[in-house]
This record gives structure tokens, sequence and C-alpha cells, in this order.
């Protein structure tokens, strides 16, 4: 069997903020830590039956790179559910929803516009 370690790093300062993100995996194509300013963190708890989440931004993420992270973090959660739903008729009508939602957040916020 096959295994894989993520590591993150965080700096924080005196006020548990953070200002560093670093992260490394044991299966990426470097071994180098690499720099991230934002990350959100989710595992299912399958006793609970919940979400455990970890959200984290350093002091220096622009506004406008969050709103684009948001963005992309729920067009990938889409593509996700697709990918993990074996093909459920109501599944993909629900990501057609949300891809209608990302399509209004990004109008909204003007993410589209920002795009190079």
């Amino acid at each position: 069997m096959k295994k894989a370690e993520i590591k993150l790093q965080v700096e924080l300062d005196e006020a548990n903020v953070p200002e560093r993100i670093q992260w490394t995996s044991s299966d990426g194509e470097t071994s180098e830590e690499l720099p991230a300013k934002a990350m959100f963190l989710a595992l299912w708890d399958a006793q609970y039956k919940n979400t455990l989440r970890i959200d984290l931004w350093t002091k220096d993420m622009p506004y406008d790179e969050m709103k684009r992270f948001f963005y992309e973090t729920l067009q990938t959660m889409a593509d996700s559910f697709l990918r993990s739903s074996g093909g459920d008729p109501m599944a993909e009508k629900v990501i057609g929803d949300l891809r209608d939602y990302c399509a209004h957040y990004a109008d909204k916020m003007e993410i589209l516009e920002q795009q190079n």
C-alpha cells in the first residue's frame, strides 16, 4: 500500500493570526516547502457524521485573491461531488445549480473581469 504525507506549517503572530503558510507533500513534484496565502481543510468525521474544518489565510492575502479563492473552491467542490456521485441524476442537477450560483457569485464579486 502506498502512503503519502502532507505537512502544513503555519507561522502565527502574537495574536495567533497566520503570517505565513507553507506546505509539502511526500508525493509531490518537489520536496521543497511551498508557500500558500490561504487554505481550507475539511475532514469528514464518520463517527459523529460531521465536518471538521480549518480555514486559514495570511495577513497579506488580498481581498481580490480571497474572492477568487472562494470562487475556485466552490467550482472544484462541484467537480469533486460530480466525480463521487457515480452519475446520480439528482446530483448532476444540484451540481448544475451550484455552477449557476458560482456564475452569480463571480458576477457579483466581479471575478471574471479580473481573470487574465
